[in-house]
């Protein structure tokens, strides 16, 4: 049995109840039984429970925090009873999506309540799709029609659309998913990408790479939503043209392993596989690394920066530069770079930047 669990977020009227029925119907026809975890917020406000009915906005922080983790347990063990080879669970919002409504002294509370941390918190789904509110690049399709509990004007919703992507900013695995298309363009997108993280035949990812001064860490750091990771890669034997490796994150006081399976597509794309792991079974693939090959440290910055999510990694053998990579919906698509890195020069697809051979001056 397989099971994935992801999140379907966005800002207020980003299309999100539209999108579960595409993808209801695009991803059972994949083999998957796809199960829904209903939102939260707008089934307790509109049931009356809302931030201006309870006591303060903790108390109802701390209520839809436990019921919206209790609620993903109760499907979880479901799908655990199913007769089925390949599950998908999907979470309309998940939980750090109630991060973007409560300030840092509410949130550590909340995290103290429910005894976890912010990273176990990012990384309990396997990724992220952000739905980007109407209300930016699509304003006269912004609406109060098909959501009782929505409440937001649409400088309101721009707001708080950057506020979710600031929140989900840390997962490896989060993708925004723009109005710069018609709508049907965006949902077909949305299939796209969900398809992409299953691994399921065609998936393409267009990345670019490109060498960067040394950047400002503490100014990277300083930046809303940018997350800093720690991270060990370890490559496995595998085939000629396919890539296994598996991959120790760190961040704060938690860790958290992968592994991952690439094997390249049509067109400069390439199909990427991966999936948690516990720590026993990290440290058992670890007996079949390859000698060949060294572990290679790095330090990885992830940012947002006009919906595009971009990847800054520095390695201890470098002081004057770093890598950045950003993430491409078409091979000829413009990129806009955050004003904070300097970019020296495109560097995808030149071999001496690749990780195995940056693995080679570890």
């Amino acid at each position: 049995m397989r099971i994935r669990k992801i999140v379907v977020t966005g800002g207020p009227s980003a299309g999100k109840t539209t999108g579960m029925t595409w993808i209801q119907n695009a991803i059972s026809k994949l083999g998957y039984t796809v199960l829904f975890v209903p939102e939260t917020a707008t089934e307790l406000i509109s049931g009356g429970v809302a931030p201006w009915t309870c006591g303060t906005n903790l108390d109802y922080q701390k209520g839809q925090m436990r019921l919206q983790l209790e609620k993903e347990r109760i499907f979880e063990r479901a799908a655990r009873s199913m007769n089925a080879e390949k599950i998908l669970i999907v979470c309309d919002r998940g939980a750090m999506d109630n991060r973007a409504y409560m300030d840092e002294r509410e949130f550590a509370a909340v995290l103290a309540d429910i005894g976890m941390t912010e990273q176990e918190l990012v990384e309990s789904y396997g990724a992220i799709f952000h739905m980007v509110t109407a209300a930016k690049g699509a304003e006269q399709f912004y609406t109060f029609e098909n959501n009782a509990a929505r409440y937001e004007t649409t400088e309101q919703a721009r707001a708080l659309d950057d506020r979710l992507i600031a929140a989900w900013s840390g997962h490896p695995y989060h993708r925004v998913i723009e109005n710069d298309l018609d709508f049907e363009e965006k949902l077909k997108r949305l299939i796209a990408e969900i398809r992409a993280f299953l691994g399921e035949p065609d998936p393409p990812e267009i990345r670019r790479r490109y060498l960067i001064e040394y950047p400002d860490t503490a100014r990277l750091e300083s930046l809303p939503g940018c997350r800093r990771a720690d991270m060990v890669q370890t490559w496995l034997y595998s085939r000629r043209g396919e890539e296994l490796r598996l991959r120790e994150r760190r961040e704060k006081e938690s860790s958290f392993y992968y592994k991952t399976y690439k094997r390249p597509a049509p067109d400069g794309a390439q199909i990427e596989v991966e999936e948690p792991l516990s720590r026993e079974e990290y440290a058992d693939l670890l007996l079949e690394a390859d000698p060949a090959r060294r572990p290679l440290c790095k330090t990885r910055y992830g940012l947002t920066f006009e919906g595009r999510y971009f990847e800054v990694e520095i390695y201890p053998f470098w002081k004057d530069r770093a890598l950045l990579e950003a993430e491409l919906r078409a091979a000829d698509e413009e990129v806009r770079f955050p004003p904070e890195l300097s970019v020296l020069r495109e560097v995808t697809g030149d071999e001496a930047y690749q990780t195995a051979a940056l693995a080679a001056q570890a």
